[in-house]
């Protein structure tokens, strides 16, 4: 890529996590999916155990990190394990500072 895309893609899922983290009410349990994909790759069901959150509602946020390309999923079905997306490994401390100024009152 060319210095100029590479500077396009970059705000582009600047303005995705903006919007998916801090632009609804989901953007909390979002952003605590994300912590804990940071960590290790885990599937939907050991997201909610660890998470403390309903199954059914982190295969609703998963899906739409999913389709905002900030995760990628590997496998099919239950088994499916969750990554971080290129993209967000590269703009993971803009997700971080964007999480630090706001998100954290959110859940506090």
């Amino acid at each position: 890529m060319y210095t100029t895309e590479v500077a396009i893609l970059s705000s582009a899922i600047r303005r995705v996590i903006w919007w998916v983290f801090t632009g609804n009410r989901g953007g909390p349990n979002r952003a605590r999916l994300i912590i804990a994909l940071k960590e290790r790759p885990m599937n939907a069901n050991q997201l909610a155990e660890i998470l403390g959150m309903d199954y059914k509602t982190v295969r609703h946020h998963l899906g739409v990190l999913s389709k905002n390309r900030l995760i990628v999923g590997e496998g099919d079905g239950y088994g499916t394990m969750y990554f971080l997306s290129p993209e967000l490994e590269q703009e993971y401390d803009e997700f971080a500072k964007i999480w630090d100024r706001i998100g954290r009152k959110q859940i506090m």
